[in-house]
């Protein structure tokens, strides 16, 4: 018989009640007022996010790799594995309760992967990250990771949403490297975004990772250049 969910912690948010739940050691799920963001044991979308943008970037000398949202870590962990030594990984997470967590109870299903040397979490806006980035002159991220709890979807407002939006989207690939890559988590694939990022200068590659079940969409678009030896 499965063990009944118990509640390890509660957040007032701006969003409502952000809530840490597990059953067992190794079972936990992150919910905003009872509906369920992410679970442990549902993770083949986050792990091939940060596994197909940071295996492109892999094989430069020090690659630098933004990722905007921590959830449980397993994004991170999956980046983590794919890089050198050299990386520079930043995390641009809101709250730091979220990193509390990642740092205690979550800490066992991602080895530790936010006390690894080459992370550095910011507590921030991934999009204040990215227009930083986006400047002339600034240091530029090889990868971007957008692994947020909304992907982009129909809805989403094509001119002025800061992540999905054209503006935003324009700003990205400005905050990128030659080559660079920026990879993102949605629930369904939306074939308007698609050609928002085509129109921002991206190859787009889109995967559905696993098989049966519910199966989320993972974006890997490559800026500029070419789409050979790409995917």
């Amino acid at each position: 018989m499965a063990q009944p969910w118990r509640t390890i912690d509660v957040v007032d948010t701006a969003e409502g009640l952000l809530e840490l739940r597990g059953r067992g050691d190794r079972d936990f799920l992150i919910a905003i007022n009872g509906r369920v963001l992410m679970n442990s044991s549902a993770n083949r979308s986050e792990i091939a996010l940060g596994e197909r943008a940071c295996n492109v970037v892999s094989v430069r000398p020090r690659p630098r790799v933004l990722i905007g949202g921590l959830g449980m870590g397993l994004t991170l962990r999956a980046s983590l594995d794919s890089l050198p030594a050299s990386a520079q990984v930043i995390v641009a997470e809101l709250n730091p309760a979220v990193v509390a967590w990642c740092r205690g109870p979550l800490a066992d299903i991602t080895k530790r992967a936010v006390d690894d040397q080459r992370v550095m979490v910011v507590i921030d806006d991934v999009s204040a990250e990215i227009a930083n980035a986006a400047l002339v002159g600034a240091k530029k991220f090889d990868a971007v990771i957008l692994d947020l709890y909304e992907g982009p979807h129909a809805k989403t407002d094509t001119r002025s949403d800061p992540f999905y939006g054209n503006s935003a989207l324009k700003k990205t690939a400005a905050a990128l490297s030659a080559g660079g890559v920026f990879a993102i988590w949605g629930e369904n694939p939306d074939e308007a975004f698609e050609k928002r990022l085509a129109a921002a200068g991206f190859f787009v590659d889109r995967l559905r990772p696993g098989r049966g079940g519910l199966r989320h969409v993972v974006y890997v678009a490559k800026r500029g250049g070419n789409k050979n030896g790409f995917f």
